[in-house]
């Protein structure tokens, strides 16, 4: 067998470890492991949007989407690391991209089914698509939903024209409203994602896109600031965007527009009916445990003794040569211990409701003394809310997230 020779930016094939290794005695002494995801990536595009930084690629041409031999690869990456989550139950699956709507309901029904045959799914199991409204057709969604998906994404971005042409979204304002509505009708609940702070765009702008969103009464919004990230188009050559008074007042408007059609902000970029939070984010928000599986795919995964996480070959072709050849992982690297509570409060203080002590010495296998100094700044200076039990971020945490979450930075 010939190996390819790897890009600068790909590394060597992770060392393929027996289940032993991960097991062996440590420094951590985790009590009990958290709920365990699934995360499926499906990396093409029909194009690059100019403010991407996630792994996706460009579908060459027409018929160049190998539906069959990736849905293999998966297929044995999946396989293959059965054995470092054997018998844990997957609570959530969540299918991402790149543009998964891209790939047809019966390859969507193929993946599934696999799934279901390697994995012990929990009763109920949250199943979410990402979509784009550029892939959709009448009944498409439908379809998804046959297949076995019980929630759906819906990448809208915008409703107005000009934007979405500053944005390089392959639909305009027209799709994104007959995707929403169809979504709508196919699901019992599902995610519409909106940006905000665009080129050119004023408070007055946002409420147009707004009054549009909330009359399609989505029972969860995502929404997210438009930020210039590195190796993007947009950090090459970038766009005006507003200054960040105004994007402050135009999530305030965001906040203030959302809870008065009963969506709460239970995350600080997520909004939800009661009872329609994306439990698959939650429980990265949780600190829980997912296997990532597919181009480029992230895992975290606990075990008595350590945290792990593990990274696939980003490249889809390198990454379904290797997958296929038993060997998808590009990095595995255990989670130093001095970071474990860095990395649960990156993600636990953006929900609104905190965390529960006991749940940060579950999943890092420390003390609440730890972290009590922390606290104690971070509670002076108004950014928490604390009792025995509990730990929440208050209004001005929410407002300075990234000052509270740098308090637990190890020294």
């Amino acid at each position: 067998m010939t190996i390819p020779i790897l890009p600068a930016n790909e590394a060597a094939p992770a060392l393929q470890r027996d289940i032993q290794h991960y097991m062996r005695p440590g420094l951590l002494q985790l009590s009990a492991l958290p709920p365990l995801s699934l995360y499926v990536h499906l990396p093409w595009c029909l194009k690059k949007c100019p403010y991407c930084d996630f792994n996706s690629h460009a579908v060459g041409g027409a018929g160049a989407l190998p539906e069959a031999r990736y849905l293999d690869a998966l297929h044995a990456d999946l396989e293959a690391a059965l054995p470092l989550i054997w018998g844990r139950p997957v609570q959530t699956v969540f299918i991402g991209g790149g543009t998964p709507s891209l790939f047809s309901p019966a390859s969507i029904d193929q993946l599934l089914g696999d799934i279901r045959a390697l994995l012990p799914l929990a009763a109920g199991a949250e199943i979410t698509l990402e979509a784009n409204p550029g892939t959709f057709e009448k009944d498409r969604f439908r379809a998804y939903r046959s297949a076995g998906v019980t929630r759906l994404s819906v990448g809208v971005q915008s409703f107005n024209d000009t934007y979405l042409a500053a944005l390089g979204r392959v639909h305009d304002g027209a799709q994104a409203r007959a995707a929403v509505e169809e979504a709508a009708q196919a699901f019992d609940t599902f995610n519409l994602d909106l940006m905000y702070a665009l080129p050119g765009q004023g408070i007055a702008a946002l409420d147009a896109d707004l009054d549009i969103a909330l009359a399609l009464a989505p029972p969860h919004l995502s929404i997210y600031h438009l930020t210039i990230e590195p190796n993007t188009f947009f950090a090459k050559y970038p766009p005006a965007i507003p200054e960040d008074d105004l994007a402050y007042a135009m999530l305030d408007r965001i906040t203030e527009r959302t809870a008065a059609v009963g969506l709460q902000r239970y995350e600080v970029s997520a909004y939800a009916q009661p009872g329609h939070g994306c439990a698959h984010n939650l429980n990265y928000w949780q600190f829980g445990d997912y296997l990532g599986i597919g181009a480029g795919a992230h895992s975290k995964i606990s075990f008595a003794h350590r945290v792990v996480r593990q990274t696939r070959f980003r490249d889809p072709v390198l990454y379904m040569d290797h997958a296929l050849a038993g060997h998808a992982m590009a990095r595995d690297d255990e989670v130093r211990r001095a970071d474990l509570a860095f990395e649960f409060m990156l993600n636990a203080l953006r929900l609104r409701g905190g965390f529960a002590l006991q749940d940060f010495v579950e999943r890092t296998g420390q003390s609440v003394a730890s972290i009590v100094p922390a606290l104690d700044k971070a509670e002076a200076q108004g950014l928490i809310a604390r009792d025995m039990a509990h730990v929440r971020p208050t209004e001005r945490g929410f407002d300075f997230l990234s000052n509270l979450q740098e308090l637990f930075l190890p020294g």
